[in-house]
């Protein structure tokens, strides 16, 4: 994609990644309403501190366009109702493109970073978790090759599953 640039982020970029972050997701607040303002509150403590997470940024004409973070297997996730887990694998976590950059691959590409990165890293595997409101990002990421991971599932609440997917990184990319 001509003009992108996937990085590091940088300090500089933490307001335009929470910026790009909370317009990516607004759009699920209308479809989860019960569950929105603990999402949002969420997001935003994770945006707070992101260790030991690398965080990767789109860059589209000098101006950030999307974001991801990276989780390194090891790091300890704790999942809402759930007791706290090591992460087998790394874990792509809270993928944004912003409204107005869609469409234009950047997903796409930020995605192909997390997985070179975990490749590079040796892991045999990539994770990361999504739910039925994100339909359009499930389905890029099932072109991409992941598949569903139930054993990964959890439940914030009694009706919301956060469905798992897993990469297999010992076989060649589709």
């Amino acid at each position: 994609m001509k003009g992108l640039l996937i990085r590091d982020a940088q300090e500089s970029d933490r307001e335009a990644i929470r910026e790009v972050t909370l317009s990516a997701f607004q759009e699920y607040a209308a479809r989860m309403p019960a569950h929105w303002d603990d999402y949002r509150q969420g997001v935003l403590a994770t945006l707070a501190n992101v260790t030991p997470a690398e965080q990767i940024v789109a860059e589209q004409e000098g101006a950030v366009a999307g974001a991801v973070l990276l989780y390194p297997a090891g790091a300890v996730f704790s999942p809402p109702n759930r007791p706290p887990m090591i992460l087998a694998w790394p874990e792509a976590r809270l993928l944004a493109v912003s409204p107005a950059a869609r469409g234009l691959g950047i997903g796409g590409a930020l995605m192909r970073e997390c997985i070179r990165r975990a490749r590079r890293s040796g892991s045999a595997a990539l994770t990361l978790h999504t739910s039925d409101v994100m339909q359009v990002a499930m389905r890029m990421y099932e072109r991409m090759g992941f598949v569903r991971a139930p054993e990964l599932d959890f439940h914030p609440s009694e009706d919301l599953t956060v469905k798992g997917y897993r990469l297999n990184l010992e076989v060649a990319p589709p």
